[in-house]
């Protein structure tokens, strides 16, 4: 295990001082508007098999808590699926259980017109991008737990360098449409709410325990009752590359009690710890070349975390069509990602692991543990603390003499970084604590305070309509102790939008939309590190779509939706590890179709259900309309978009015997796509690995269940045929996993 410097984590004070606060004004701020209308959720009709798994599976069971105040994206409540005003879709908990995926990437492939790019092959650090959205550190899209804010930073710094375990959750939502307004601030992209199990009244459990190749254990322990919920996983695995190796332990505790006939009150507390060998940096094309796809120099880099995160929801009963939904939340996370520098530059005297002639790295040769001793050691040490109130309330009327749901909430939102970097001339020094620098000491605050309302018009039996808009007013603070100085920066969006659904038949609804997409600069892109104000604007967009959702049978539904996202401001922040720093603002147009279908009992040859589900977008246009300021070699004007490919597709074919076993095999294709702005084809030999084409690729997974009484037996393969190849090229080559195997059992009771 690699040494961690010392950090004094003063910001534990600040995360439980502020939930304790908000604990004390939530009677207060009951009755302000507040909750989560149970908008329509796009769940296609489904067979009876398609059923949610989770707590509720346990032995013991027999009755559940009644439906918990919970914060939902899309909903699943009173209203059926096909009412939903927008695109939207939900992963339920029988195919995340059935299908064992592997990490979160896996999971959303599920769903059209998500793009979710690999990095280290076991899903860390997500990379999720919505129709054509550039999915580096998700910061086009908004995460989401039971409708609280799961990013540590969604207005200063919406940037993924955490996420849960897939296995925490029982399902996902994912929302496209004009809905997302109800969230914020990130409106452009989408919205991904996971959702939690819930928890039971009867006691019951389970136990399950997993292993496979490339040092892959997964370890579970949930037990329920009472009202409550624990939850705790162990899970560990190696990487797609040499050299790397990740820990984690995850603990979540739920629970949900009805205080009388008007008043429901939820607690979660959430702890989470991470520790992994793991590299920022990618290959070289000549290392890629010479020493192959599985090469890492870098085995002296780590990434050491944790958070916690503390909740509580209360919902209250006004009548009999109105209720109010008031959450506190708060979340503290602190990491450290120590690394060699990875910089590709020829200064021999940099000491840049770049050898004696400074160009090793480019010219492909594998670095000497004198070399790799030599290198730079930076630690990039992040602190972040966030806490806020979101009251809704939800309630029906009859203005105008139609039936009406509105909804309308308010949301304060407070978050700090205290980000600190510590570079060392050798990992020798970095070992002996001696020679240290600082390259950055700040601290950057955020306070953002919104409101929404929205309202459902049912105008005839057939046509519903549904406006909405969003405030977001937003204080930026950026404090630079290395210089002294002091800046900030303050804005205020209005988001409009407006969506409908027509009833065409039974079982057949059009929807369509248009509303605003929004995303605030971050806190370092509106405040320089002299404390001036940069003069930038919001990223803004029109996003519109017209979809057609339809059950014709029992057994058989689909979902097609064509969309196009104008942006007038579209931003594309550099990395600094990928040699740029620049804020990048540029016109941008995505335009495609996604489609959803499935189709159960395909042959009546077989008992039991042989079934198909498949996902497709086609994005034919996803084109840079202007030149992009503070862009060298931006590319010309009609060039395609970094990491948008034009097609996606997921198939799956699944069988499940009409008692004991179940299995299923999934095709995953992902179009080729461009790395950088002047879509570069073919890079040179010594490139650093930062630009080129990504060739398509297409895997297979396999997977097969089997259940004898209270146990569930399961074996997997992913990426069946061993496929190699390249996932991303931000920071140098990175690939995806090679084949891996794994099998499990879990025992309930």
């Amino acid at each position: 295990m690699q040494p961690i410097s010392p950090r004094i984590c003063s910001g534990y004070a600040a995360l439980f001082v502020r939930p304790a606060m908000a604990v004390g004004l939530l009677a207060a701020t009951a009755v302000y508007p507040a909750s989560a209308t149970e908008v329509s959720t796009h769940q296609s009709s489904k067979s009876n098999e398609d059923i949610k798994l989770s707590a509720s599976d346990v032995k013991a069971n027999t009755s559940e808590v009644s439906i918990l105040p919970r914060v939902d994206v899309i909903g699943s409540g009173t209203r059926s699926g096909t009412e939903s005003s927008g695109s939207a879709a939900v992963i339920d908990g029988r195919t995340l259980e059935e299908s064992r995926v592997f990490n979160v990437n896996e999971a959303l492939r599920k769903v059209p017109g998500v793009h979710v790019r690999d990095e280290e092959g076991v899903g860390l650090r997500p990379n999720i991008g919505i129709r054509g959205l550039n999915p580096t550190r998700s910061t086009k899209t908004l995460l989401l737990e039971d409708g609280l804010p799961l990013s540590f930073a969604p207005y200063g710094d919406n940037a993924s360098y955490y996420h849960p375990p897939i296995d925490r959750y029982e399902s996902i939502e994912v929302s496209k449409g004009s809905q997302v307004i109800r969230f914020g601030p990130q409106t452009a992209g989408g919205v991904i709410n996971y959702i939690t199990p819930e928890p039971q009244k009867e006691f019951g459990g389970l136990v399950g325990l997993a292993a496979g190749t490339r040092g892959y254990l997964n370890g579970h322990v949930m037990a329920t009752g009472n009202g409550a919920i624990l939850d705790l996983y162990r899970k560990e695995s190696d990487g797609a590359r040499d050299n790397m190796h990740s820990r984690l332990d995850d603990l979540n505790f739920k629970w949900a009690g009805q205080l009388n006939d008007d008043h429901k009150l939820i607690l979660r507390a959430t702890y989470f710890k991470e520790y992994s060998q793991l590299t920022y940096s990618g290959l070289t094309q000549a290392e890629y070349s010479n020493l192959g796809a599985r090469y890492n120099p870098f085995k002296n880099d780590f990434f050491d975390a944790s958070r916690t995160g503390l909740s509580a929801t209360h919902e209250m009963r006004l009548d009999a069509d109105t209720k109010v939904l008031t959450s506190v939340y708060g979340a503290y996370f602190d990491r450290d990602w120590w690394r060699q520098a990875s910089d590709t530059g020829t200064s021999a005297s940099a000491l840049n692991c770049q050898g004696q002639n400074g160009q090793s790295r480019l010219a492909g040769a594998a670095l000497s543990a004198a070399q790799l001793n030599a290198c730079k050691m930076e630690g990039r040490l992040r602190q972040y603390t966030t806490a806020g109130i979101d009251s809704r309330i939800q309630t029906r009327h009859q203005l105008f003499g139609i039936t009406n749901d509105l909804e309308a909430g308010v949301k304060y939102q407070n978050e700090i970084q205290d980000r600190r970097q510590e570079n060392f001339t050798s990992y020798t020094q970095y070992i002996a604590g001696t020679g240290m620098t600082l390259g950055e000491n700040q601290q950057r605050r955020t306070n953002a305070t919104s409101g929404f309302v929205a309202n459902r018009f049912q105008l005839n039996e057939r046509l519903a309509v549904t406006p909405i808009a969003r405030v977001e007013f937003i204080q930026h603070e950026r404090i630079n102790s290395l210089n002294n100085t002091r800046g900030t920066s303050s804005f205020t969006e209005i988001v409009p939008g407006v969506s409908a659904t027509y009833q065409v038949s039974e079982g057949t609804h059009l929807y369509g939309g248009v509303h605003k997409g929004f995303s605030p600069p971050r806190v370092e892109d509106a405040i320089n590190t002299s404390g001036g104000t940069v003069d930038l604007n919001a990223e803004r967009s029109v996003n519109a779509e017209l979809g057609l959702r339809s059950s014709p049978s029992r057994d058989i539904s689909f979902d097609i939706a064509v969309f196009r996202n104008n942006f007038s401001n579209l931003v594309q922040v550099g990395s600094i590890a990928g040699g740029s720093t620049a804020y990048q603002e540029g016109r941008g147009l995505f335009q495609g179709i996604e489609l959803a279908s499935q189709f159960d009992k395909l042959t009546t040859a077989l008992e039991g259900n042989l079934f198909a589900r498949g996902s497709f977008t086609w994005l034919p246009t996803a084109d840079q309309k202007s030149a992009f300021g503070s862009s060298a070699g931006s590319g010309a004007i009609g060039n395609r978009l970094p990491y948008a490919p034009e097609h996606l597709l997921n198939l799956t074919l699944g069988y499940r015997a009409p008692s004991h076993w179940n299995t299923r095999a999934e095709y995953v294709f992902i179009g080729k796509q461009y790395s950088d702005f002047a879509n570069t084809v073919t890079p040179s030999a010594t490139s650093n690995g930062q630009t080129g084409l990504i060739d398509a690729y297409g895997i297979w997974n396999v997977v097969a269940n089997y259940t004898v009484g209270s146990a569930t037996l399961f074996i997997t393969a992913k990426n069946l045929t061993n496929q190699t190849y390249i996932v991303d090229r931000t920071r140098g080559i990175q690939v995806g996993m090679p084949r891996t195997l794994q099998a499990g059992i879990k025992y309930a009771f």
